[in-house]
């Protein structure tokens, strides 16, 4: 089996490329860059499709940066949802399984109870309603044979994130502003890597012609990022002070939604999947950032 991940150098990307090394099944993934295919540039979608086959393909790359999407929305559409498009629809010219990652932040936040995936999706900002209609269109180019992860708080010991920036400005001694009202559920890159391996294996997912569906997936557990900050400084000992904030107090050209738990149901009864409880993961990771800065 070929497994094409894009977003080779991206905390999922990285992650994944983790697991498949130590497994010792990197020879039948291929992990590719913006350099080799670049989701901004239609023609480069293209040829690169024509000129490699796949049997799965796993897009974990994405615009990102959600307040600079505010500014530069054509750039986030494009990569969000026009290229996933194309994507979508090489998998469908090539009968290749896709599993596409998408975003909490399809749901505007006033919920009360953890999200299921059927729940009404209402966008607060241009991130989030690029990568709804990248669903969209996931969901209408193939309507067979492709699975949509919903994920957020994304973090690892990869790249850039807020348990890396918490930890530099608990290092150097400074007081930390961190936001009290905004509720959800850290997902470890590591686990979700994990868990997109777990549903390629599956006979579930090699199913023919099996229905394109959305799951959800974080850690289990809930908390704000006032409450993340302060486990990351108590497991890592850090004496830093944080001073919970509103939202509304720091000011951002996005909005956010305040509240986005994803009920995580539905895969784990689809795919057998046990899902770890965001503190035990979140010291996994820290023993990670922290032997590799040693």
């Amino acid at each position: 089996m070929k497994v094409l991940i894009i977003g080779k150098n991206g905390q999922l990307g990285q992650s994944i490329n983790k697991i498949t090394s130590s497994e010792n099944i990197r020879d039948e993934c291929i992990f590719v860059v913006r350099s080799e295919l670049d989701l901004s540039n239609t023609a480069n979608i293209s040829t690169y499709f024509k000129q490699n086959k796949f049997d799965v393909i796993i897009n974990c790359a994405a615009y990102t940066a959600v307040d600079k999407a505010e500014s530069e929305s054509d750039l986030a559409n494009q990569i969000n949802h026009l290229a996933v498009k194309q994507i979508a629809e090489a998998c469908k010219h090539q009968g290749a399984k896709l599993i596409h990652i998408s975003t909490d932040y399809v749901f505007d936040g006033k919920n009360h109870k953890p999200y299921i995936e059927d729940d009404i999706t209402n966008p607060k900002n241009v991130y989030g309603s690029t990568k709804l209609l990248g669903e969209r269109a996931v969901q209408e180019v193939i309507p067979t044979d492709a699975a949509i992860i919903r994920t957020g708080w994304l973090y690892s010991e990869y790249g850039n994130n807020f348990v890396k920036t918490m930890i530099k400005l608990g290092d150097s001694g400074k007081e930390v502003r961190v936001i009290f009202d905004q509720i959800g559920s850290p997902t470890y890159a590591g686990d979700l890597a994990q868990t997109v391996l777990d549903i390629i294996k599956s006979n579930h997912l090699r199913s023919k012609k099996l229905h394109t569906q959305i799951f959800h997936y974080s850690n289990e557990g809930i908390c704000s990022w006032y409450d993340f900050a302060n486990s990351i400084f108590d497991i890592e000992n850090i004496d830093c002070k944080v001073i919970p904030i509103e939202g509304r107090e720091w000011e951002m050209p996005a909005k956010r939604p305040y509240y986005t738990v994803l009920n995580k149901s539905k895969l784990k009864n689809t795919y057998g999947i046990e899902i770890p409880y965001w503190q035990y993961s979140l010291r996994t990771c820290l023993r990670y950032i922290r032997a590799s800065s040693a």
